[in-house]
């Protein structure tokens, strides 16, 4: 297939796009920053260097014909959600890099006579809220707080699509990866002995390996059985004090110091809602449609993302 990537030049995007590579499908890069010129080039990679939030990027014929040619899309454009506090200025950033890009891709892609087959949208568990207790599926409502109306912003962006398009919006969870992510902010701390769980530890987590959401993207891409919302989970979410163990364990270190919760709001103000609350949420439309989970357990997840075979 030929596919346009917006949002594919980070942590996800360091696995997903050397797979689409590996498949034989052609990629169209669109990225905020050029890629570097240590970069073994490929021919079956080009990179377009645009602010897909930005409306103008949307009036450049490059990206214009990139879109026109393209089979399918892949959209998993957003700044980090967690990486600092939720200024104002932060908060407005968050929305614009994921509401404004899908809403001037999707208008983009109503524009064109003949529309991608597929779009393949981001979303993330957040949508939910969060809860203690409460069990999510993709039939569950919603939650109220700033993520959660974030998310379903987001995804009601994706709602202008062309019919002849094919939408699939995948609901992500914590991505468990050694380069990025939670996991990739953790593994120095507790390789050093200081690790533990963050807050309470009974704050649920629900993950997923980047392979498995690589594979995912594929799947989605390619199999036209797909439509709809699904949680990109493993079928497993955990406690964020049986991850903390379960990763010591992994790295053959203790993990018996927590970071405490007052701590992380210090640091992070709101944003540290995104860590110490959580959402057991579980992936029933994946199950019912047979997709199968190379790492569907934590321990084997974590494994494979902490040895040096895998990074």
């Amino acid at each position: 297939m030929r596919l346009l990537l917006l949002g594919c030049t980070g942590f996800v995007g360091r696995e997903l796009v050397p797979f689409l590579l590996n498949l034989g499908h052609q990629l169209t890069l669109v990225s905020r920053r050029p890629r570097p010129d240590s970069e073994a080039a490929d021919p079956r990679l080009i990179t377009l260097c645009f602010d897909p939030s930005d409306p103008a990027s949307w009036r450049q014929p490059a990206l214009l014909e990139a879109l026109a040619a393209a089979d399918g899309v892949v959209n998993l454009a957003g700044e980090p959600i967690a990486d600092q506090r939720w200024t104002p200025a932060h908060r407005q950033r968050l929305l614009d890099s994921r509401i404004g890009t899908t809403t001037q891709l999707v208008g983009a892609m109503a524009a064109l006579t003949t529309p991608p087959r597929v779009l393949v949208n981001g979303s993330a568990v957040g949508y939910y809220g969060t809860s203690l207790e409460a069990a999510f599926t993709e039939a569950s409502p919603p939650g109220d707080d700033f993520l959660a109306r974030l998310c379903a912003r987001w995804e009601a962006a994706t709602q202008v699509a062309p019919e002849a398009c094919r939408l699939v919006v995948l609901r992500v969870g914590i991505v468990l990866g050694p380069d990025g992510g939670a996991l990739g902010k953790m593994l120095p701390v507790f390789r050093a002995g200081f690790g533990g769980p963050v807050g309470s530890g009974q704050q649920w987590m629900s993950w997923i390996h980047r392979h498995d959401l690589c594979r995912l993207i594929v799947t989605a891409l390619e199999d036209d059985a797909y439509a709809g919302p699904y949680n990109a989970v493993a079928p497993e979410p955990t406690r964020m004090g049986i991850f903390a163990s379960s990763l010591g364990r992994a790295l053959g270190r203790p993990s018996l110091l927590p970071v405490p919760g007052p701590l992380l709001q210090l640091l992070l103000g709101d944003g540290a809602a995104v860590v110490l609350e959580g959402q057991q949420v579980r992936p029933e439309r994946l199950l019912a449609q047979g997709f199968h989970f190379q790492y569907p357990e934590l321990s084997a997840a974590l494994a494979a993302a902490t040895t040096p075979a895998h990074r």
